[in-house]
């Protein structure tokens, strides 16, 4: 019995380990770099981001392809999550640090009833958050719900260009953020 622990732990460290080598397996993404839970692509290395759109939190729908030609950071939160309280301050500063150079935040509560999301979001962040009770948004870019919270920067052709599988700070996602929208788009606008 003991044997079977120690093997059922075994895999769960190496599917964790593997969860964290690529976005998603078999895509371009797997030959990007990768270093301490993040991924970062080179422009000729990027996929196209799933469609990404749904309820906000505060009403209407929204679709990241509206924002097609800025950098776009996705944080995938949820209220429950002390590591999500923790890096939201952070978020918010580098989304008032860097919105003048074409970038917009856009939270993705996952997991979550909307009443304890809309409490939580209240004085912590200015950008809108969709709502993803069943998180099939973040399982469309393979962001499993247990490793909540994880941020996806998008650059301005809707490319992935970086996966953050952890907490983040202004002093870890500013220079990444800043870095991706100093990229010319694909199609030369900016």
């Amino acid at each position: 019995m003991r044997s079977r622990r120690i093997i059922a732990a075994l895999l769960a460290a190496v599917a964790a380990g593997t969860a964290l080598v690529g976005c998603s397996s078999g895509s371009e993404e797997s030959k990007c770099a990768s270093k301490a839970g993040i991924v970062e692509c080179a422009p000729d290395q990027r996929s196209t981001a799933p469609k990404i759109a749904g309820e906000l939190l505060a009403g209407g729908n929204y679709d990241v392809s509206q924002a097609r030609g800025q950098v776009v950071v996705l944080n995938f939160w949820g209220s429950w999550c002390a590591p999500c309280r923790a890096e939201a301050d952070d978020l918010e500063t580098t989304y008032q640090a860097t919105k003048a150079s074409g970038v917009t935040f856009l939270g993705i509560n996952v997991q979550d009833s909307k009443d304890k999301a809309v409490a939580f979001e209240e004085g912590r962040v200015t950008y809108p958050s969709l709502f993803d009770p069943a998180s099939r948004l973040a399982l469309a870019l393979d962001i499993p719900p247990n490793t909540i919270p994880a941020t996806v920067v998008l650059d301005r052709d809707g490319r992935i260009a970086t996966v953050i599988r952890a907490a983040v700070t202004q002093d870890g996602l500013r220079p990444i953020v800043e870095r991706i929208a100093a990229e010319q788009a694909a199609s030369g606008s900016r």
